[in-house]
């Protein structure tokens, strides 16, 4: 994989996400141990600096563990952890980019709720 240099999303961040994608497809498993820095520096030729700054990202949200002197380890749940937190993130920005459509267009904040519901309904 080669990570989009003309991307606003920084490398370190194309790493973690990298990452959490591969945890969601089984590649990376509970307890499994991660890639090094290193050999992801070397796997993405980046610096090993940017790729830290990846695994530190996901150690931080409670994604990868460390063991001293061993290297990182996937989080036993760190599956569920992603995709709740995506399913959040993602619902969250979509609802968002809704309720400001909704107030260009001037539709009513009860004209939106019933939008929704009959939406509901219907699927």
């Amino acid at each position: 994989m080669d990570f989009n240099v003309q991307s606003t999303t920084p490398i370190y961040i194309q790493i973690a996400e990298w990452l959490e994608n591969e945890i969601l497809a089984d590649r990376l498993l509970p307890n499994g141990k991660v890639y090094s820095q290193y050999q992801l520096a070397e796997i993405f030729n980046i610096n090993p600096a940017t790729a830290g700054k990846g695994l530190t990202i996901l150690v931080e949200k409670e994604i990868l563990y460390k063991k001293r002197g061993l290297g990182m380890f996937v989080i036993v749940d760190a599956k569920q952890r992603i995709l709740a937190t995506r399913r959040s993130e993602t619902l969250t920005q979509l609802a968002m980019e809704i309720v400001q459509e909704a107030k260009r267009l001037a539709v009513s904040d009860e004209d939106l709720i019933q939008l929704i519901k009959h939406i509901q309904k219907e699927g």
